[in-house]
């Protein structure tokens, strides 16, 4: 599984595997013998939830839920997206420098400037991410904002992870096989609630300023 999977997901492991099992996302066979026995369509299922991980940032509870639907025969939409997803999720496209910037509609200097206000990580290869963040660059950019004027969010981030890293601490600390699954998995649950908290925060701002 191991050897099918990580080409496409490096920092898979088996202790990731083991973790994954223990929070009831896959239920592998086992022989006689007590091995793990893994079927295509348990190959299919961990696709599934390692893309929805790596590519949409979602906590595990919540992917859960997802495959819970899934497997009762519904058709629900992928979380956070609104009605009508798909049945299953892509693992994500990924674009060179040329395609991303005509995916999105955006300029090379705005890809340049981006890039220097470390809003976007330059790479060979990027991900739906730095297209989803493009295309709000390109949208801000007509009404006057720019990536220059976005350097603090970088800051901003840096602090939440700080806090990420504090609350991560104890797991760090136990003598776990699993604890860097449990770490992983804990960091984008409390990066979920940081997202939470801000958009609160934003939202009532938006409203002072409108009334």
């Amino acid at each position: 599984m191991l050897a099918r999977l990580t080409p496409e997901f490096p920092d898979l492991s088996s202790s990731k595997l083991r973790f994954l099992e223990e929070r009831g996302l896959i239920a592998p066979a086992r022989t006689q013998s007590g091995y793990r026995k893994f079927s295509p369509d348990d190959l299919e299922r961990l696709r599934v939830v390692l893309g929805m991980q790596r590519d949409h940032y979602l906590p595990l509870k919540v992917i859960k839920a997802y495959l819970a639907d899934l497997d009762a025969g519904l058709n629900p939409p992928m979380p956070g997206s609104g009605a009508g997803g798909p049945s299953m999720l892509p693992t994500g496209r990924r674009f060179k420098r040329a395609d991303l910037l005509r995916e999105a509609g955006a300029t090379a200097e705005l890809l340049d400037d981006a890039v220097a206000a470390s809003i976007i990580t330059p790479a060979d290869v990027y991900g739906e991410e730095s297209l989803t963040v493009l295309k709000a660059l390109v949208e801000l950019g007509r009404n006057g904002i720019e990536p220059r004027h976005l350097r603090g969010f970088r800051a901003a981030a840096e602090r939440e992870i700080g806090l990420i890293e504090t609350a991560l601490v104890p797991i760090a600390r136990r003598n776990e096989v699993s604890s860097r699954a449990k770490s992983a998995e804990l960091a984008r649950e409390i990066a979920g609630q940081l997202d939470v908290v801000r958009g609160s925060i934003i939202r009532s701002s938006l409203s002072r300023l409108q009334s």
